[in-house]
């Protein structure tokens, strides 16, 4: 039986349904308009293939990289994008890929990829950018940069696997929260197709590890379209990947869990918090992204998100956290659930 629910307690969670679709419905119509300016960051520089071979090699050039772009948004007074290349330059920090064009994007990782047992790849959503890469809205675990160290962390602290690589994977351009891009796969699909090309380049390092997918918000989308089964190749290296995590999703584009590979087990969870739930579920005409994955007939292992809101799954001490890091370390035995599917 569902729990009682106050006045109170129904009437907040119809203004979050209301707000959440009032932000959908605006996305649609709100457009962004161009600067006119041209983009002042160079491409970044030719950097060797992935192997287990070339990886410090890698790591330095793109360094160099993330150098050059500092040396550019100091020249043109991009204070916010030069604070943020500057932490980027932290000793310790690896990159195994850097973009400063447009909005950015960055590869992070955390631990020995070559040794590595597990390898973890968060995939981030919406407004995700190089700017707010290591912070967003004043939460640290929300970004991509703080979300691999929590994911690593809590890893740690409750005796994980010492062999265990976490990887921040904001190598696509996400869309903005408020637009219609968000609405459609198309900023997935090229995401996903770049994706399935890094989990293939992560095999070559080492093809004994596994690999968990830890997706979170419209990076769910972008982790759907790569598994979907056809769209890619379905050889050694996405066989490797054994988890999928969804997590404040608004959708995959696939009707099923079942549709998300032949292997892979897929987990979806839903903070009480998350606004995510107010938004319509729906694919009618290549607009919408289909079925919540939190819902009884997608079929998805439902994990115990407690009362995360959007941005707070990897937040420290949360149930969020520990179940993610579980899927992180393949560990499924340790995932706890609600004891139920929504609707």
């Amino acid at each position: 039986m569902p729990p009682h629910r106050t006045p109170a307690k129904g009437a907040r969670r119809r203004l979050r349904r209301a707000l959440a679709c009032a932000a959908t419905i605006s996305g649609v119509l709100l457009t962004t308009a161009g600067t006119g300016h041209a983009d002042p960051y160079a491409a970044p520089l030719p950097a060797p293939s992935l192997a287990a071979s070339t990886l410090d090699v890698r790591f330095d050039a793109e360094r160099r990289s993330i150098e050059r772009a500092l040396e550019i948004a100091h020249r043109v007074g991009d204070r916010e994008r030069a604070r943020a290349l500057g932490a980027f330059l932290t000793s310790g920090r690896r990159f195994l890929g850097f973009d400063a064009r447009g909005r950015g994007q960055a590869v992070e990782v955390i631990g020995d990829l070559t040794r590595a047992r597990r390898v973890a790849l968060l995939v981030p959503g919406a407004d995700t950018t190089l700017n707010a890469y290591d912070s967003h809205a004043g939460k640290p675990w929300s970004a991509p940069g703080g979300g691999i160290r929590a994911v690593y962390g809590q890893a740690r602290r409750t005796g994980g696997d010492p062999d265990l690589a976490v990887v921040a994977w904001l190598g696509y351009a996400s869309p903005r929260t408020f637009s219609s891009d968000v609405l459609t796969e198309q900023r997935a699909d090229r995401g996903a197709a770049a994706l399935r090309r890094f989990v293939v380049d992560l095999h070559k390092v080492n093809p004994s590890a596994t690999v968990g997918l830890l997706c979170h918000s419209y990076g769910s989308v972008v982790c759907g379209r790569a598994a979907l089964k056809g769209r890619g190749p379905d050889g050694p290296a996405w066989r490797a990947v054994t988890d999928i995590a969804l997590f404040g999703s608004p959708g995959t584009t696939a009707t099923s869990a079942a549709e998300l590979g032949r292997t892979a087990r897929v987990w979806a969870g839903r903070g009480a918090a998350d606004w995510m739930e107010g938004v319509p579920h729906v694919r009618i005409f290549g607009l919408g992204l289909g079925p919540d994955p939190v819902s009884r007939p997608f079929g998805a292992r439902v994990f115990d998100a407690g009362n995360a809101g959007h941005s707070d799954y990897l937040a420290p001490g949360s149930p969020s956290l520990r179940n993610l890091t579980a899927v992180a370390l393949g560990r499924s035995a340790d995932v706890a659930g609600t004891g139920r599917r929504d609707r």
